[in-house]
């Protein structure tokens, strides 16, 4: 029988280099996820095909670098901005400039075409916004009311809204048809890089360099929910097609989420550093980003990616029972976009412009055909992607195949995965049971994949809800060894004895674990939170530490640094354990401190020595070393940890990134 073949959920595509100098743009085309436009310092705007290694077009004309490029929806146009202000448009499947467009004072930072009518949207470090009417050639509006420079602009998916993010702090919403500002939402405490639009409910999702996902609702002008403790400044987010969760492109992984409530269902280690765009195609997730003159382009499988609340939450993001589930798409809690039938007509405000922004004779016109051109690098490429307007060839749509999947590295894993044994899941781990086990049946038929020994954990999409004991958990385990005759000599005395042995052997344990509860609790009591995490370890059973750290890890506040000292430990000893809820819970009290603590550690320890004797500084140097070397020794832990699949690698990966700095 041939072994499965074991392929990678994400994987890196190609890496190239885009210009003689350094790269300071590139945009993804969304709706083929396979044409990929570069901006540089060399004042050019190249076009290639992902996963192709020429550029199939060069454009040329503008004279400074071009700092932000924009395909059209069909991919028929593109916009480039350049720092020195000008903007400029070419029709790909002519290759040929189309438009300049002058009137920004100061270089261009975010561009975006109307999904319809044949209008562009321009943000500048000059704070304004304009929009721009391609076929007249001039400033059809200027939108003023952010303060710093405008680093995001996106239409509606109806073509009736812009919304737009500033490095002060604010994202805005503007009604195109009324030339003015619908509303502003406050409460990034950051500079916003990005936004985007749901693609079917009133819903509007924006990063910031505060490392917080904020998602606003467009009928209550209200926000949704707030995703906090991303690793580093969000720049790069993306909406499932059907909208059902949204992408988050962060440093060395993608984090995919849910905003009702906000939750994180799956976190993917890819190594994109800092990821420039994504774009989706069939079923995968393409990610681009660049670094000096070279752009690498990585693919993401989400078929093997956690994308809905009908599975078990990461635990790390979520503690809350997988009963409470975002509403399914087809149902939604927010009105849906009414999409016009014809391309939109231009705005029915139309404010007069000044001479400046007006484009006037055609002697312009053919000083802009002199000095910009559409240099086609590879024929053939070409003719594939820009096929004229009248082509027949053009409809049906073209479509592309899926990038396949390369195998895993250690393919001695993977064969060894493949061997009879119980199987684990794609996104979820099984736990293991010994050959001819009850659970070994239910799993066979999945496709096995490249498996480590995680903690167990209960998926209800998958296991059926009939099930007579818990999963992961086998109740001899629980019970004293006994032998049992043959059933023909068990009597009803033998019976009842070993029933009671081991009744009275769980209410043993029971009343154990309630004593110390109530011991605990008694030091609780006084307010000293310190104390009773002390007593709690004093005690030396796991399962009143988990008790204990589920009610800390509910509020944050509690924590303080000389409590991190004793609980490290304890964690380190919760993410070693077999049960699940145990691993859970280690992994929510580990990313808290992570989150509230070790950028003031590190600062501390970096700190230079005092003058004199500093009785506080000294103890405080003294936790902040005792919790350092905790940390690095659970770093070595979770590393070892990041590679499972599933719900608990999602968690581990998390917790990876949080202690990089570390390393």
């Amino acid at each position: 029988m041939a072994t499965p073949v074991v392929t990678k959920t994400a994987w890196k595509l190609q890496e190239i280099v885009a210009h003689a100098s350094n790269v300071s743009s590139l945009v993804l085309g969304k709706a083929s996820g396979r044409l990929l436009a570069t901006g540089g310092d060399d004042c050019r705007v190249n076009l290639w095909s992902i996963n192709k290694p020429n550029c199939i077009m060069s454009l040329t004309g503008h004279t400074s670098p071009v700092e932000s490029v924009r395909l059209n929806t069909p991919e028929e146009l593109i916009v480039a901005g350049s720092q020195s202000g000008s903007i400029r448009v070419w029709d790909l499947e002519a290759a040929k400039i189309l438009r300049t467009l002058m009137g920004h004072k100061a270089n261009i930072c975010s561009l975006d075409f109307h999904p319809y009518g044949e209008f562009v949207a321009s943000g500048s470090q000059d704070t304004n916004i304009k929009l721009w009417d391609i076929r007249r050639k001039g400033c059809v509006f200027r939108y003023r009311g952010h303060s710093q420079a405008v680093r995001c602009l996106r239409f509606s998916p109806d073509g009736k809204w812009l919304a737009s993010a500033a490095d002060d702090h604010m994202v805005k919403l503007w009604d195109l048809t009324a030339g003015k500002m619908m509303s502003e939402f406050p409460g990034h405490t950051g500079p916003v890089n990005v936004v985007e639009f749901h693609p079917n409910e009133y819903l509007l999702a924006s990063g910031s360099s505060d490392r917080t996902i904020r998602f606003w609702d467009l009928e209550k002008f209200q926000v949704v929910s707030c995703i906090e403790g991303e690793p580093g400044p969000v720049r790069s987010i993306l909406f499932n097609p059907d909208g059902c969760c949204l992408y988050s492109g962060c440093q060395d992984s993608l984090r995919v989420y849910g905003w009702e409530p906000e939750r994180c269902f799956d976190v993917v280690l890819v190594h994109w550093g800092k990821v420039a765009d994504l774009a989706i195609c069939n079923d995968q997730l393409i990610g681009v980003a660049f670094s000096q003159s070279n752009v690498s382009s990585y693919v993401v499988d989400l078929t093997r990616v956690t994308r809905t609340g009908t599975v078990a939450q990461d635990p790390v993001q979520d503690s809350r029972p997988p009963a409470q589930q975002p509403p399914h798409p087809s149902a939604p809690l927010r009105r849906i976009y009414e999409r016009p039938s014809t391309a939109c007509s231009k705005p029915q405000r139309v404010k007069q412009n000044s001479e400046s922004e007006r484009r006037s004779p055609s002697s312009e016109d053919d000083r802009d055909e002199r000095e910009s051109r559409a240099e086609i690098q590879n024929a053939e490429d070409y003719n594939e992607i820009f096929q004229p307007k009248n082509s027949i060839s053009r409809t049906p749509p073209r479509r592309s195949e899926p990038f396949p999947a390369p195998p895993e590295d250690d393919m001695a894993t993977a064969k060894e995965a493949a061997k009879p044994s119980p199987a684990m899941d794609a996104q979820f781990p099984v736990p293991n049971v010994s050959p001819g086990g009850a659970g070994t049946l239910e799993v066979l038929s999945r496709p096995p994949v490249v498996t480590s020994t995680p903690a167990p954990k209960a998926e209800p999409a998958i296991f059926p809800a009939t099930r007579n004991e818990p999963i992961g958990l086998k109740a001899s385990d629980f019970l004293p060894a006994v032998k049992i005759p043959q059933q023909a000599e068990l009597v009803d005395e033998d019976a009842m004895s070993q029933i009671r042995k081991g009744h009275d052997t769980m209410c043993v344990v029971l009343t154990s674990r309630h004593k110390n509860l109530d011991t605990v609790r008694g030091v609780w009591t006084t307010g000293d939170i310190k104390t009773s995490v002390d007593s709690a370890v004093a005690i030396n059973d796991l399962s009143v530490v988990v008790d204990l750290l589920n009610i800390v890890n509910q509020k944050a506040s509690l924590w303080k640094l000389d409590l991190c000292t004793t609980v490290l430990p304890q964690i380190e000893k919760l993410l070693q354990s077999k049960y699940e809820s145990y691993v859970q819970t280690g992994c929510t009290s580990l990313k808290l401190i992570l989150q509230r603590f070790l950028p003031l550690i590190t600062d501390i320890l970096a700190a230079p020595p005092s003058v004199g004797v500093d009785i506080s500084r000294e103890e405080r140097l003294h936790k902040c070393r005792l919790c350092y070397k905790q940390l690095k020794s659970i770093s070595s832990l979770v590393k070892s940890k990041s590679g499972l699949s599933g719900r608990h690698g999602s968690a581990f990966r998390e917790l990876h990134l949080l202690m990089a700095s570390l390393d």
